[in-house]
């Protein structure tokens, strides 16, 4: 998923999903996305959500619809 967010918005897109229950998604650095408590219970955003939040984040990139 970060390849294809880096391609598709020119930015710098780091996902980290290591130990059980950490989840976090970074762009340019910065975490954008931090999974928390919820993503130790498996609740994790969608995807449609984190392309959101990243695009949002991304520089010099219009939000998506």
């Amino acid at each position: 998923m970060a390849a294809d967010l880096r391609q598709e918005l020119g930015a710098d897109v780091q996902l980290e999903d290591g130990r059980y229950g950490e989840f976090k998604v970074l762009v340019d650095g910065e975490v954008v996305i931090d999974g928390g408590p919820l993503a130790f219970l498996g609740v994790l955003p969608s995807v449609a959500e984190v392309r959101r939040i990243v695009a949002e984040r991304a520089p010099g990139k219009p939000a998506a619809p």
